[in-house]
């Protein structure tokens, strides 16, 4: 008859702890019974060890894992407590380990849950979280003299964080003292309980600037920004709209017209090759200006009879040349017959006056508000005056 030999019991008995949670972890041999071993895990509040009837809560039955979980086993953090393990293999059993835990004095302690860090003037508010129970409840309500150790220091000054100045305090929002404006700083946070001497990692650095007054450089500058944007959103558009509507009210709705050497000669050649820019109705309006015609002015002839004996004297002949020559610019010239030829006296757009003869010469335009020598007060003078002559003459010559 063969008889099984008595299995090993678990060795180095370990708990991870971090706040309310907690890990009982041990090692076990694999090469003494090969995979097919299993643990058990229970517990029991410490004074109830006295009893003669002990009642043990069991956390972990027949496992193959080398760890066990009493997170969820509501373990008083004030309270002390028994653990044991024992290994089972093939119906044979190990003997009891026992290890002895008490959270509030082995349970580790968390940092803080959360760090916030703002700005006031030339100084920092840091806003600190308490560490949290594994029911996300706070661990001042387990730890009644919790605070925390800060260090601070400025990252121009000491980049490494190798001399930071330390400020300890319970509450959860701590001013830095003693910064400087416009200062990068950077803080690092520390849970500590004194009794039994716990302390937490530090936190990840975190670094903010302080503020200050603004100089009058900063403000000038923000000015600038400021109407640089605004000439950009709004100026600019509004500018560039209104060279639009320019360009496109000056290429429909033209206000410079043709000159009038152009205008001329779209309006004098409509029978010709060139091709016209002007509609028939705009030519009208645009070349054509305003027409005068000047009143036929009827000079008086004054015929003053030969003598029988002489023919007619140089001096008569350069007279009735000189009378045909005065009369041209008034439309009406008298020849030696005593025939007439009669026309307007009209202008053209260039300023020249000319004389017109029906059937002839077709009329030209005068400059307006332009006056021939027929509308002269000197003409009408000459005129009245030859009438006086003329009348003075004949009254003699009838009473001969």
């Amino acid at each position: 008859m063969t008889v099984l030999a008595e299995l090993p019991q678990p060795q180095n008995l370990t708990l991870l702890t971090l706040n309310t949670q907690y890990v009982l972890t041990w090692d076990w041999d694999q090469t003494t019974t090969g995979n097919s071993v299993t643990f058990t895990v229970e517990y029991m509040a410490k004074y109830k060890m006295k009893i003669k009837i002990q009642n043990w809560s069991r956390v972990c039955e027949r496992t193959t894992r080398t760890r066990c979980d009493l997170t969820g086993s509501n373990l008083r953090y004030l309270g002390a407590y028994v653990l044991r393990v024992q290994a089972s293999a093939g119906g044979v059993n190990s003997d009891w380990v026992n290890k002895d835990f008490c959270p509030d004095k082995n349970a580790s302690l968390g940092p803080p849950s959360r760090v916030e860090m703002a700005p006031v003037g030339n100084l920092l508010d840091v806003t600190i979280s308490d560490p949290v129970t594994s029911t996300q409840h706070s661990m001042k309500e387990h730890v009644l003299y919790l605070y925390y150790r800060i260090l601070y220091w400025s990252r121009s000054d000491d980049p490494q964080g190798l001399k930071p100045k330390v400020l300890d305090s319970s509450n959860n929002l701590v001013t830095l003292p003693e910064l400087e404006a416009w200062t990068w700083y950077c803080v690092m946070i520390q849970s500590r309980y004194d009794y039994y001497n716990k302390t937490s990692s530090y936190t990840e650095p975190q670094c903010m600037q302080t503020g200050g007054d603004t100089p009058y450089w900063q403000i000038f500058l923000y000015f600038l920004v400021s109407m640089m944007v605004c000439f950009l959103l709004v100026l600019l558009p509004s500018y560039a709209f209104f060279r639009f509507y320019r360009v496109l009210k000056n290429t429909f709705y033209p206000s410079i017209q043709l000159p009038a050497h152009i205008q001329e000669y779209l309006c004098d050649s409509p029978g010709s090759d060139m091709p016209s820019l002007l509609a028939a109705v705009s030519e009208a309006e645009l070349c054509c200006g305003k027409l005068t015609i000047c009143p036929e002015v009827v000079l008086l002839e004054i015929h003053v009879p030969p003598p029988l004996t002489a023919p007619p004297s140089e001096l008569e002949q350069d007279s009735d040349r000189h009378i045909c020559q005065d009369s041209r610019d008034s439309g009406i010239c008298s020849t030696e017959g005593g025939s007439t030829q009669q026309g307007l006296v009209v202008g053209n757009q260039s300023g020249q006056t000319r004389k017109w003869i029906p059937g002839r010469h077709r009329p030209r335009w005068r400059r307006w508000g332009e006056t021939s020598y027929h509308e002269s007060p000197i003409f009408l003078v000459t005129c009245l005056l030859t009438c006086l002559t003329f009348w003075d003459y004949q009254i003699p010559k009838k009473n001969i």
